[in-house]
């Protein structure tokens, strides 16, 4: 019994660190494709790149391009949140990796599958990236964000 529960929790931790290291190359992949000029024509090269650089036989392909292609179907919403939810900070005045981040993690909070993935896990995760991506103060700068948008939504799933 002890042991199947060690392997139920490892089996876990690993799919947990798949995302992790997935969301990573998704927002790798949006700062890129932000940078070079927003070409949706590129990103699915970028995307590749990306995945055969940083993460050679992951299996999370399909959840990396989800996201990549999550973000930017819905950038127009996501970015006018990000302008009503940060006032003080124009868009394009956000560092190009904090405004990925943000954009990666408000995709999964607002049109991401719950079920899949809560929204306090969406919101520690864009937290987690901005720690290991950004500047000193991101992390907090992100969380304000989310935490902000994540109550005015009501705050889903809170008590799970």
């Amino acid at each position: 019994m002890i042991r199947a529960i060690s392997v139920i929790r490892s089996i876990r931790n690993f799919k947990m660190a798949n995302r992790h290291l997935s969301r990573s190359i998704a927002m790798q992949s949006l700062y890129e494709w932000d940078f070079l000029g927003r070409d949706n024509k590129k990103i699915k090269e970028i995307v590749g790149q990306n995945i055969k650089e940083f993460g050679p036989g992951l299996d999370s392909e399909d959840f990396i391009s989800r996201l990549v292609n999550g973000v930017i179907e819905n950038l127009p919403k996501i970015d006018k949140i990000i302008e009503k939810s940060a006032p003080e900070w124009p868009i394009e005045q956000i560092t190009i990796v904090d405004r990925n981040i943000l954009r990666l993690g408000l995709y999964e909070l607002l049109f991401g599958d719950r079920n899949e993935v809560p929204p306090k896990v969406a919101i520690n995760e864009a937290i987690e990236l901005a720690k290991n991506f950004s500047g000193e103060s991101s992390g907090k700068f992100v969380n304000g964000v989310l935490g902000t948008v994540y109550r005015e939504i009501g705050e889903p799933q809170k008590d799970e």
